[in-house]
């Protein structure tokens, strides 16, 4: 039972991913993302920090996205390393970038790019995390 749940969250929260990447896509995420790093930069020169150009950022997410479905099977077998790789995404990439989003769209009083499926992202990130324990 507990690797069927694990497998079903993984791919809730694969999919979750890619709903979240296309909402940030269809708002224009890199015209925040992109300043905002380049005045991180300036404060703190020594974060390596990266800036994306659209098709760069978005095939990386898309690939991203296909890995994660591509390594389903594993997460129905219950696969070890795959719960050892799931803590980080549930935390960072699920629970931790909601929670961001929810933070800026309110320290700048405006939906920011991607607040509309960050919900989706705390859920499936949080049921992810709850199926590795």
């Amino acid at each position: 039972m507990g690797n069927l749940y694990f497998g079903f969250a993984w791919i809730a929260f694969a999919l979750a991913v890619a709903v979240h990447v296309a909402d940030e896509a269809a708002h224009d995420f890199l015209s925040v993302y992109n300043p905002t790093v380049r005045a991180i930069r300036a404060r703190l020169p020594f974060l390596p920090l990266p800036t994306f150009s659209f098709p760069v950022w978005i095939g990386g997410l898309i690939a991203g996205i296909v890995l994660l479905l591509a390594l389903s099977p594993l997460a129905f077998d219950g696969d070890d390393r795959l719960r050892l790789i799931a803590w980080p995404l549930a935390i960072i990439i699920g629970i931790g970038n909601a929670l961001l989003h929810f933070a800026g769209s309110a320290w700048h009083r405006r939906r920011m790019p991607g607040v509309y499926s960050a919900p989706l992202l705390l859920v499936t990130g949080t049921c992810l995390l709850a199926a590795v324990l």
